[in-house]
């Protein structure tokens, strides 16, 4: 095997990640080429073009970039609290209680800060009860953590399935939309962008900590970590994460799951590096699966999470079948 280059890996991760943004500003039913962007970068360009960029194709990149970035990162602090690769940000069922909140305000007929804030709560409530049921007993296992996840999880889904088969047909592609993610309405903030930059920042400092603690709660004790205040942050740090990517762009599936395992396949398992190359590779995954699933049938545009599955299936399977056998 090549010796790993991290400074290689880098610079290809900020290319691409440059080349995706490119694309996903160029493409669209409204032609634009790279001449409008310099111009709009200097303020010589023609109105329609700006209203584009400025209304669209900005906003939507940028959130499709912290959504994947964070969706990545919550990945990466999931599996070391897990020790376990296969999984993600929802195996705890955070996504569960943030359809929830959000199909309940599609039925009402509520949109914009209405959908956004009751995906927010309902994935509070989501982390409140897994936190809630995994520390009344006093053990923080893995597997009771885990146990806990799936079961609320299952709750969950049953209501999820409940509100789709008692709600009027007008509302039902709306809500199937929000369940496979969907970027077409999406915007962030200053909000949503500092939690991403506070949570890499506090990730990166405990990078060393990570790497111990993957070996065993009794190595990172032996070798002076606070194991469960460790564990404890790294709860609320991937729940925060994946709470801010549901109810951005709702439950978009294989970010965090996929984007990890490759990385490391190429050598980044120091979490040191694994987590800036999972924040570039996850933004630039999804900013190019956002930008087919607006331009593979135009002018009708697919969920994202759609073509993040049709990605991350066969992805997921080739990583499974290169991984050396034990």
């Amino acid at each position: 095997m090549s010796q790993f280059q991290p400074f290689r890996l880098l610079l290809i991760a900020l290319l691409a990640a440059f080349a995706s943004v490119l694309v996903s500003l160029l493409s669209g039913s409204v032609e634009l080429s790279f001449d409008d962007l310099i111009a709009y970068t200097v303020g010589d360009i023609p109105a329609l073009q700006r209203q584009v960029l400025e209304d669209i194709r900005l906003p939507r990149t940028l959130a499709a970039f912290v959504t994947g970035a964070a969706l990545a990162l919550a990945g990466v602090l999931m599996q070391v609290l897990l020790r376990n690769p296969l999984a993600d940000p929802y195996i705890l069922g955070l996504s569960g209680g943030a359809a929830v909140g959000a199909l309940a305000s599609i039925m009402l007929g509520l949109g914009g800060w209405w959908l956004s804030g009751t995906a927010f709560v309902g994935a509070l409530v989501s982390v409140g009860v897994v936190f809630g049921i995994a520390s009344r007993s006093g053990r923080w296992s893995t597997t009771h953590l885990l146990l806990t996840g799936v079961v609320v999880s299952a709750g969950w889904g049953a209501l999820i399935n409940l509100m789709l088969s008692t709600s009027a047909s007008a509302s039902v592609q709306g809500m199937l939309f929000w369940l496979m993610g969907d970027l077409s309405q999406s915007r962030v903030g200053l909000m949503q962008i500092g939690i991403l930059i506070t949570g890499s920042a506090l990730a990166l400092r405990a990078a060393r900590s990570l790497n111990v603690l993957v070996r065993g709660d009794l190595v990172a004790a032996s070798l002076g970590v606070h194991v469960n205040g460790l564990r404890l942050s790294l709860f609320f740090g991937a729940s925060l994460l994946t709470v801010i990517a549901v109810t951005t762009a709702g439950s978009v599936g294989f970010v965090g799951l996929v984007v990890p395992h490759m990385l490391r396949l190429t050598g980044a398992r120091d979490h040191r590096l694994l987590i800036p190359f999972s924040l570039l590779a996850g933004g630039t995954f999804l900013v190019v699966a956002d930008t087919l699933a607006r331009t593979l049938l135009a002018p009708q545009q697919l969920p994202v999470g759609v073509i993040t599955a049709l990605i991350g299936v066969p992805s997921f399977i080739a990583i499974l079948r290169s991984a050396p056998s034990r």
